[in-house]
């Protein structure tokens, strides 16, 4: 369906989509300027969990570790080492892609629910390590970037990343660039192969496809996904902590996906923005803010099993991707 999808339609919701986001950076008041800013950003490593989860069919539990990577190896050479901007966040994606590489290979001799518990493994054994070297990372009290550290800088151009509007307009870049190489990625052979191992990983193995090579490689995009993200929060947000290498952070985006409708390239987004604004409304008028937010879930779950674009795509609009 997403392969044979009307490339016209599909082009034109996205490109309408992206437009969107950069008219509201002008129309948003400033907290919810911050508030998408946040979103954005947090879509897409909902986008990069989605690439291995929603059509490759792998559950991960470990892609904390990826989005932690990213924000570590963006963040650390900022704070410790004065490294501007455009390095660092080249080296956080570098380093999210190589510990997917690593991860990959040894997690994917395993499949189903082993697979999930060793992605699991991996990343609390990431996580204890952010707590053991906490003279470099301050574990979980963690790392402020100075503000003047935070400069985008080239050539006689200087741009500051505190400034909210550039800071919005440089989120949706990010965002919008994933998006784009997911619709891409999607829509190509390489992603209608990873939706039929998803489907029937031993046909495609008789056919005479690497499954493999296959899964690898879309492990290795989730992560560089995930870990441009992280790098992107470390240098726009200013913050990096163990925190976000908790397994928190790893069942936050398979509930985004969920939400928002896997195996759909704009499902993350959906997703990530309901999530964030039911919980940013319920917990500011009562204290057991779960509740409402648990129930909200199961109501969404009951009515939009598939998720709120899958299942908009099931009834409605077979075309979306």
């Amino acid at each position: 369906m997403t392969g044979r999808a009307p490339s016209g339609r599909v082009f034109a919701l996205h490109a309408a989509v992206i437009l969107g986001l950069l008219i509201l950076n002008f129309v948003l008041p400033e907290y919810h300027r911050g508030v998408f800013s946040r979103v954005l950003v947090l879509a897409a490593f909902a986008m990069g969990y989605n690439i291995l989860f929603g059509y490759t069919g792998l559950l991960s539990l470990g892609h904390a570790m990826f989005f932690a990577a990213g924000l570590y190896g963006a963040g650390l050479p900022v704070y410790h080492l004065d490294w501007s901007v455009a390095p660092a966040f080249i080296a956080g994606i570098v380093s999210g892609a190589v510990l997917a590489l690593a991860i990959g290979f040894l997690a994917l001799r395993t499949t189903g629910v082993a697979f999930m518990i060793v992605t699991l493994m991996f990343a609390q054994v990431f996580y204890l390590i952010t707590l053991f070297f906490t003279t470099y990372t301050r574990g979980e009290e963690g790392l402020v970037i100075r503000q003047d550290l935070r400069h985008l800088r080239m050539g006689d151009l200087d741009l500051a990343l505190t400034d909210p509007s550039l800071r919005y307009l440089i989120a949706l870049v990010l965002f919008s660039a994933v998006l784009i190489v997911t619709l891409f990625i999607v829509r190509s052979p390489f992603g209608r192969s990873l939706v039929a191992i998803r489907e029937n990983e031993e046909r495609m193995r008789m056919l005479g496809y690497n499954v493999f090579t296959n899964k690898l490689a879309a492990v290795v995009l989730s992560g560089a996904f995930c870990a441009a993200s992280g790098a992107a929060y470390a240098l726009l947000f200013g913050y990096v902590g163990s925190g976000f290498a908790s397994i928190q952070y790893s069942i936050l985006p398979l509930l985004w996906v969920l939400l928002g409708g896997a195996a759909t390239t704009l499902g993350p987004l959906i997703g990530t923005l309901f999530m964030f604004y039911i919980v940013d409304f319920t917990s500011g008028f009562m204290p057991a803010y779960l509740l409402v937010v648990g129930a909200a879930l199961i109501l969404l779950i009951l009515f939009f099993p598939k998720g709120i674009l899958g299942s908009i795509r099931e009834r409605w609009a077979p075309w979306l991707p």
